[in-house]
């Protein structure tokens, strides 16, 4: 199914500075050609990889950039700019080039995921967005692959919606989600946008509204037959199992039950005795609550019986890791690499490339970053995404899916653990290192 293009946000999410850079870019003629680079300076603790999640959003995002009417006729209200300077965000466009890292793509701290180049004003008005695009869903896929690296085979769907930070976020969790390993999603949404499939189950609200709780199932499934799950937990989980197991007796097909509370590890064990002995063993137990990788882990090393995870709140916020240490620097300006020298903050100058290789059993076990014109060992991995301000094929959310799976396959075993995880440390080719020195004598 080809991925449905949302609507966009405003050309005016952005940061104020990003408005009084690039006007005063245009007024003071510097116009020439920049390089920008996304990247991670470190990577959070209890992360051994990230995946790369928000391109498609990004190049949406540029292809589609421009000021509306409404934002113009606001911009000049607020007296910040000058008539002049409103006719050139009239015509402002982004024209420029971008090479990245396939989405679904695991990268380590200091690694360009995304190079953008075009006219200095049009890459720097690019810088709010493609920043909170990338940082988010890149954040939410990372969390998304190591609860998959958890759970195994087992299903896993996103319940996230309701706790996530506004409406985009909890949409685009569900696509970071889908993109890292998860089987569905319960945003409904998030199914009629990316094609991602939804599942649900039902609330405690629908069994405290009746006077029954064997009632409740009853109503439920004789409303909604198809992919039955009934949620056992409302008030005395072993009896509603038996009630569950009573249902199926009279020839009702109940696919599943959900528990949401208490010891997971033991109630899933009682349940599944209940249901095995009742005949119902083709009923899978689907496990909620505050779960995460860690959580999952745990409840299968205890040897619990339990077929499906929803993960909600811990994921759609990472709430271990909430954000990235992520910047979008400037590489190169006027065909001169620079440099960011802050104690701390400093980067690598020019047009970068980042070149794996992989050992005989096809795991990961060298990145080196380089200058972008290098020719070394191993696989490039940015490759040319959009020119001249025009998209270039694209994979679909599904192709995206299956890279992940093999990006994250290729992981070390130190980098793929849950607990106490390491991270690669790339490489830092030569020439790239001579050219810090240069730099750094030049603009001394």
């Amino acid at each position: 199914m080809k991925e449905f293009r949302a609507p966009l946000a405003s050309v005016l999410l952005t940061d104020l500075y990003q408005l009084t850079m690039v006007t005063a870019y245009h007024q003071l003629g510097m116009e020439r050609t920049a390089v920008f680079e996304f990247f991670v300076r470190a990577l959070p603790r209890e992360r051994g990889f990230l995946l790369c999640g928000g391109l498609e959003q990004v190049l949406d995002y540029l292809e589609n950039l421009r000021f509306a009417p409404a934002d113009l006729e606001w911009l000049e209200g607020t007296g910040r700019f000058t008539p002049h300077s409103i006719e050139f965000l009239k015509g402002l466009r982004f024209t420029g080039d971008v090479d990245a890292m396939p989405e679904g793509s695991v990268f380590f701290a200091d690694e360009p995921v995304l190079r953008v180049t075009a006219a200095l004003p049009e890459a720097q008005l690019a810088e709010s967005r493609i920043v909170n695009l990338l940082s988010f869903q890149s954040m939410i896929a990372t969390k998304a692959a190591r609860c998959r690296l958890a759970a195994a085979a087992r299903r896993l769907v996103d319940f996230g919606l309701r706790r996530a930070h506004g409406a985009e976020a909890g949409l685009l969790a569900a696509r970071a989600c889908y993109m890292a390993g998860f089987d569905a999603t319960a945003t409904v949404e998030a199914g009629r946008l990316f094609g991602i499939p939804i599942a649900g189950t039902m609330a405690h609200s629908f069994i405290q509204a009746h006077d029954d709780e064997r009632a409740a199932f009853e109503d439920f499934a004789r409303v909604h037959p198809r992919g039955l799950t009934l949620l056992i937990d409302t008030y005395d989980t072993i009896r509603a199992a038996h009630d569950v197991v009573a249902l199926c007796g009279k020839g009702v097909r109940v696919d599943g039950v959900r528990l949401d509370s208490g010891d997971l590890a033991v109630l899933s064990r009682e349940v599944r005795s209940v249901l095995d002995a009742g005949g119902c063993g083709h009923v899978r137990i689907v496990a909620s609550g505050s779960l995460d990788e860690s959580a999952i882990a745990a409840l299968l090393a205890a040897g619990a019986p339990i077929d499906t995870f929803g993960v909600g709140t811990r994921l759609d916020v990472s709430a271990d890791a909430p954000y990235l240490d992520c910047v979008y620097k400037l590489e190169e300006y006027a065909g001169r690499p620079r440099r960011k020298r802050s104690l701390g903050k400093s980067t690598w100058p020019g047009r970068k490339q980042v070149f794996r290789e992989f050992d005989p059993d096809g795991h990961i076990c060298r990145d080196t970053i380089a200058l972008h014109d290098e020719a070394l060992p191993g696989q490039p991995l940015l490759q040319p995404v959009m020119r001249g301000g025009r998209c270039l094929p694209r994979p679909s959310l599904a192709q995206s899916r299956a890279h992940a799976r093999r990006s994250i396959d290729s992981l070390p075993e130190e980098c793929r653990r849950i607990a106490a995880p390491e991270a690669l440390i790339p490489r830092v080719s030569q020439r790239l290192s001579a050219l810090v020195e240069q730099v750094d004598r030049e603009f001394t």
